[in-house]
């Protein structure tokens, strides 16, 4: 069946098909909210160009999950990972192409060449993911994506079983109120983390007892109330990278001791945390791994056609990285 002509676009945006063929070519005198009209036009009536040129042994990867600027390779996970794909990218033949994450807000990828793209951490409605569909281009996603459909194929840790082996080792090592700090964004990771939070408490009939993330709270300013007063948490899991650094410095503000009144784990990739006062217990999500399996993955699809892999998650295994913060003996080595 024929897709929608550059007319059709036209009338349904209600500009002329000049104002269209500028507004997906990236040229002309538009203004941004026309260029982005037109462009979602497009994609929702199912515009795309799709490949008939050459491949161009390139390989796109893109963090979706907010518009707004922001230097993701400043933090742990997201480095590892974009290091390992671009190793797992050249060993397969491909070039691998870092956007920018407000990337996903001037629409560029409407005619982005690349042959496959693997983006982390999709959000539901993402518009890069549309587009690219649109288009017919490869997608593999880092993370559960926010609009799965039946033949996509992401990687991904088992969330719910990690949060729970973080909270069964706190418990273990004596913590009773344990808190969660959570995102509150739209993101798998935030949503599944904190869903089986509020699981494990419903199940031991805790209060849930949650923290949102902030990612300028240096000093960990949103703990000074959940940290006083009879009724305190005595355990936190941060769920993001710099939850360790920002409980240990709440913790020397009020005066708790890490980890005689406070045990502390962070989910993060960062070595620095082993060398911390006192050694916070981490948990890894294998980045490297999991950016491995991904590219992989893509690759195959650019490659088979998309029959390469049978379409679904794989299963990266996340591991808990036991120190003296959280209050128990740590394993040998």
């Amino acid at each position: 069946m024929q897709g929608p002509t550059l007319t059709d676009i036209a009338r349904a945006a209600e500009v002329s098909t000049a104002t269209v063929s500028h507004a997906l070519n990236g040229t002309g005198r538009l203004s941004a909210a026309t260029r982005r009209r037109v462009r979602e036009t497009a994609t929702a009536l199912g515009y795309g160009t799709r490949r008939t040129a050459p491949r161009t042994r390139t390989l796109g990867i893109a963090v979706t999950t907010f518009s707004a600027a922001w230097n993701y390779t400043e933090i742990a996970y997201f480095s590892r990972a974009v290091t390992a794909a671009t190793s797992a990218a050249h060993a397969r033949g491909y070039a691998l192409t870092t956007l920018p994450a407000e990337r996903v807000a001037d629409g560029s990828w409407h005619s982005l060449a690349v042959d496959g793209m693997l983006i982390m951490d999709s959000p539901r409605g993402d518009p890069m993911v549309r587009a690219l569909r649109a288009r017919g281009i490869p997608v593999v996603f880092d993370g559960v994506p926010g609009d799965p459909l039946p033949g996509d194929h992401w990687v991904d840790n088992d969330h719910d079983a990690t949060t729970r082996e973080v909270l069964d080792h706190l418990a273990a090592s004596g913590a009773r109120r344990i808190a969660l700090q959570s995102g509150n964004g739209d993101e798998h990771y935030a949503r599944a983390v904190t869903a089986a939070y509020a699981g494990w408490c419903a199940e031991r009939g805790a209060d849930p007892l949650i923290v949102p993330f902030g990612v300028a709270d240096d000093q960990g300013r949103a703990f000074d109330a959940l940290l006083r007063g009879p009724d305190r948490a005595d355990a936190v899991y941060a769920a993001y990278d710099p939850g360790g650094r920002q409980l240990l410095a709440a913790a020397a503000r009020v005066g708790l001791r890490v980890p005689d009144e406070l045990r502390v784990v962070c989910a993060s990739e960062d070595p620095g945390y082993a060398t911390t006062q006192p050694p916070v217990t981490t948990v890894t999500l294998d980045p490297e791994r999991t950016a491995r399996a991904a590219v992989g993955l893509l690759a195959d699809l650019v490659e088979g056609g998309g029959d390469a892999a049978a379409p679904g998650p794989v299963v990266v295994p996340a591991a808990l990285l036991v120190r003296a913060s959280s209050g128990a003996q740590p394993a040998a080595g």
